[in-house]
């Protein structure tokens, strides 16, 4: 008899819920189990790993974009590795990014047959932030969905909302979705059983708040198959008024996306059959999740597993295609937008085979994160001069901050995060003699200027 799938938490949350906070919990409580946790975040430079206090588990923390788009590939390939070590786990805890719709994550364990057997998903648990979840949910349609798919809501931060508001505040959650259970929560403290092997998740629900919820979404939004000859070909980025032109479904001016960036592959294939491209399909989206080969016009694109962000101008730009294997390639692109393949004696090739897939990237595109990275002790009081008029001039637009910093005359860490208008710093550990000692923040908020917070930050070090 085989063994009983693993259940797997999905823990989700608009920025600065709570969630990191569950997770210390749940990674510091002697509750005798082994749980494998999953993490993810949107921001260019990876403070979370610092945040979470280390625990006897094993923490796999994914830094390379946005949920929705890259971590199918990259939950794929880390599941793979902890299936080797099944009989040490007890769970497996999958944290969101907090701009994310979790969908994507939870249909990994109903359309992959493997990762069916293998695991069970056993609930969406989201984090609401009582404080700011009103605001949240008149301008972010993420903050709405995560409510409407969980199968458990912990109502965090309880303290900082009078009695009244609570009760208006948890009467407004449930009429978004009714058969999640509620908890109310201060500091994300709750029981484990109510958030691990709880037993709630309803496909049946999921599939009502996303009618295409089985629906495998990809990171890539159109495939084009092509039989090449060797020699160099030229792909052409953009709008041209040829003839029998490639595939032209350029998407809006309010997609979401920055229309100055592609990201393709060129993979080699053993021929245009369905059970190939299909290998090729799965292949593709493993590569989008790796890092990515920045390539300039003129730069060349190299056909096999490697992941390209062309630089466009305009939204435009040629790139060469080097081929030295004539045979069959096809041709992934992120986004949906004109593309014209010419081979070496400057004819538009045609593709035999096209096909274009699901892809709901719907990050709001004013969100942004600024990651600064600098090495220096801080000065305590210029710190705390700069952080209060950033929080009094821009604190509305300020959805999360965070960091790992160094204060001259302790070595002790200060940790801070910040939400909106709220600031919590404290001193926590010393560092480490090995540790990269290293001040590190993200901002994570609209219309954010990271130059003048790049020279804000670097001015509050202290001298010498």
């Amino acid at each position: 008899m085989s063994p009983a799938p693993i259940p797997v938490t999905v823990l989700t949350g608009f920025l600065g819920a709570g969630k990191t906070t569950l997770l210390n919990r749940i990674l510091t409580d002697q509750h005798g189990k082994k749980i494998a946790v999953i993490e993810n975040e949107f921001g260019e430079v990876g403070v979370d790993n610092q945040l979470v206090i280390q625990g006897d588990e094993e923490i796999f923390e994914m830094n390379n974009g946005c949920l929705c788009c890259t971590v199918r590939g990259d939950l794929l390939r880390i599941l793979g590795r902890l299936m080797k070590r099944r009989d040490r786990l007890d769970a497996i805890l999958i944290e969101t990014t907090g701009l994310a719709n979790p969908a994507p994550v939870a249909q990994t364990f109903f359309t992959d047959p493997e990762m069916r057997e293998q695991f069970r998903l056993d609930a969406i648990v989201t984090v609401v932030d009582a404080k700011h979840i009103n605001l949240h949910l008149e301008s972010s349609p993420e903050a709405k969905k995560q409510i409407g798919f969980a199968d458990v809501i912990l109502l965090n931060k309880t303290d900082l909302v009078p009695p009244a508001e609570l009760e208006a505040l948890e009467r407004r959650v449930r009429s978004i979705n009714a058969l999640a259970r509620v908890h109310r929560t201060k500091d994300a403290d709750v029981p484990l059983d109510r958030v691990i092997d709880v037993g709630g998740f309803n496909l049946s629900r999921a599939i009502e708040v996303d009618p295409r919820f089985l629906e495998t979404e990809y990171p890539f939004e159109w495939a084009g198959g092509y039989e090449l000859a060797a020699g160099e070909h030229r792909l052409a980025i953009g709008h041209h008024d040829h003839e029998g032109h490639d595939h032209d479904h350029a998407c809006g001016p309010d997609c979401g996306h920055d229309h100055n960036e592609l990201d393709v592959v060129m993979m080699p294939v053993k021929s245009l059959g369905e059970r190939v491209l299909g290998d090729a399909v799965q292949a593709a989206v493993l590569t989008f999740s790796e890092w990515e080969t920045v390539t300039p016009p003129g730069e060349p694109i190299t056909p096999g597993g490697r992941l390209h962000r062309l630089k466009l101008q305009n939204e435009s730009g040629e790139f060469p295609v080097p081929v030295t294997e004539p045979g069959c390639y096809v041709l992934f692109t992120g986004h949906d937008v004109p593309t014209h393949l010419h081979a070496p004696d400057g004819r538009m090739l045609k593709y035999s085979w096209d096909r274009t897939f699901r892809h709901e990237h719907s990050h709001d595109a004013e969100v942004s994160s600024v990651g600064i990275s600098a090495p220096g002790d801080l000065d305590g009081k210029k710190l705390n001069d700069w952080i209060s008029e950033l929080l009094r001039t821009k604190g509305g637009d300020l959805f999360r901050m965070k960091g790992v910093l160094c204060v001259k005359g302790t070595n002790k860490r200060l940790v801070f995060q910040g939400v909106h208008m709220l600031f919590d710093a404290r001193f926590d550990r010393e560092w480490h003699t090995d540790e990269n000692r290293t001040n590190t923040l993200v901002f994570i908020g609209k219309h954010l200027d990271r130059t003048a917070l790049t020279e804000g930050f670097k001015a509050c070090l202290a001298a010498g």
